[in-house]
């Protein structure tokens, strides 16, 4: 079928969030470089990145902590200097395609409400906190496909992890592109599974619009398919571009 929506995660996808992990480090009180590092190493075990709080404080609570964070005047934050930048052109991009574009991800209200002051020109922006069901929960992308004017089969979602974005959202019928960027990103790009889920490999949003294209029969693209002579990303030949996987 015929792309005709992008819905874009956020953290690492649109938003560089190297700031505000640094931030979240100057609140335990831990250099920045060891933060960084045992962050990494927690991924790289296959755990939830929130383990990386409990190994500098057992129990630490992460919702409290926001409020907490939020009452001492220092709340989670990003702003257009935290944007990728990639981020902007690439939607605007996409808007001159004539593309319904969609923000959707595991996100607080307070991020919900930093995205919309970004006037990032999408029509839809949604977070988590504001579903109330978060990724990779099937629910997730039920309620995305039931926001987005267009069936599950003419949506393609745009994340950095395989397993709360690209791996769901092929389980629920979406077309799918994977950024390589972010530490989640990184780490899985080798993933055997990524070249099965995933209609469009990237390693920039500068890509995503001659992708879009691609799939679309309209152009050619350099992604997963077109990167491999042709055939899709897990090696069946690409009949058609409207040809799921």
């Amino acid at each position: 079928m015929r792309i005709n929506a992008v819905v874009f995660d956020v953290g690492e996808t649109l938003v560089d969030e190297s700031r505000e992990y640094g931030t979240w480090a100057d609140w335990l009180g831990v250099p920045r470089h060891t933060f960084s590092a045992v962050f990494g190493m927690v991924l790289a075990q296959g755990l939830d990145y929130r383990e990386t709080f409990q190994r500098f404080r057992p129990g630490f609570d992460l919702e409290s902590a926001r409020a907490a964070r939020a009452d001492a005047g220092r709340p989670e934050w990003f702003s257009e200097d935290d944007l990728y930048q990639d981020t902007r052109p690439c939607l605007k991009a996409l808007q001159g395609m004539g593309l319904w574009l969609g923000v959707a991800g595991n996100q607080t209200v307070n991020a919900g409400s930093i995205l919309r002051g970004l006037e990032l020109g999408v029509d839809l922006i949604a977070t988590s906190d504001d579903w109330g069901v978060v990724k990779p929960e099937a629910g997730f992308f039920a309620r995305l496909v039931e926001e987005c004017p267009y069936p599950a089969d003419e949506i393609l979602y745009v994340g950095d992890r395989l397993d709360n974005d690209v791996r769901p959202a092929h389980r629920a019928g979406l077309r799918t592109a994977h950024i390589k960027r972010g530490p989640w990103g990184m780490l899985v790009a080798a993933d055997p599974e990524l070249r099965e889920v995933a209609d469009v490999l990237l390693t920039s949003l500068d890509e995503l619009p001659g992708e879009v294209s691609r799939l679309n029969g309209n152009g050619n693209g350099t992604g997963a398919k077109a990167a491999n002579g042709g055939k899709g990303v897990n090696g069946s030949k690409d009949m058609s571009a409207a040809v799921r996987k």
